[in-house]
């Protein structure tokens, strides 16, 4: 299979999850990866700076400290986000939507206005998103509207980067700190969405973190096929 050439990367989140598959699959690759998260990266990798991403104001100088004498950038992941709470529409708190509206699409801005105010070439960028941007299942939340509204930010932003393919992307199923919440701490007979995935656990249609981080960089050539700014759900690509 031929891959695109990957080397450097910046993944967010990469401290655990999907952000730290996708950072091992890079680095398998000879990638040089740079992290930016929370809890920072547990691999020694070529750039790790630790921010808050719910925390605005401190994510510019974050980047800027994590890219300084970086020019290129062969793969953006975006892929830093909350769950937030899996509840009814009516008892979710306004502070809780607000906060993953700023960690889920927000603090993406202050990353790619960097990327074009130093002019930084890069050669291909994706937004983890979700198929819950689209379902609309009961419970999902401020969970679905973040991943929403972030659908539509890589598409404005796709314009803002003529040339290079910008998208956001629906994973699939993906065995997480995420999906171990769901699986011990929902209640799946009110959310009876939700039992597909409690169903899914420790088969072949959740695999775990690396494995989908391997499944992602393998597709990256079939994500660039698809016009820039759309949304892509891996599992179409298959």
């Amino acid at each position: 299979m031929s891959y695109p050439q990957i080397g450097n990367a910046l993944v967010t989140g990469n401290s655990s999850g999907l952000g730290l598959g996708l950072t091992h699959a890079l680095m398998r690759r000879g990638a040089a990866v740079y992290g930016l998260s929370r809890s920072g990266c547990p691999e020694a990798i070529a750039g790790d700076v630790r921010v808050d991403l719910a925390e605005y104001d401190r994510i510019a100088p974050a980047i800027a400290q994590l890219l300084d004498g970086v020019k290129h950038l062969d793969l953006v992941v975006l892929n830093a986000g909350l769950l937030g709470q899996i509840q009814r529409m009516p008892d979710a708190d306004i502070a809780e939507l607000r906060q993953l509206m700023d960690v889920n699409v927000w603090a993406n801005k202050p990353i790619l206005d960097h990327l074009l105010v130093q002019e930084i070439e890069v050669g291909q960028i994706i937004g983890i998103s979700s198929g819950a941007a689209v379902s609309g299942n009961h419970g999902w939340s401020g969970y679905s509207i973040s991943k929403a509204a972030l659908n539509m930010f890589m598409q404005l932003y796709a314009h803002e980067f003529p040339g290079v393919p910008v998208h956001s992307l629906a994973p699939g199923l993906v065995d997480t700190g995420m999906q171990a919440f769901i699986s011990s701490e929902v209640d799946v007979e009110r959310f009876p969405a939700l039992k597909r995935l409690q169903e899914a656990r420790g088969t072949g249609s959740m695999p775990d973190s690396d494995t989908a981080g391997q499944r992602i960089l393998e597709s990256l050539e079939r994500i660039r096929a698809v016009p820039s700014g759309r949304f892509v759900d891996l599992r179409d690509l298959a």
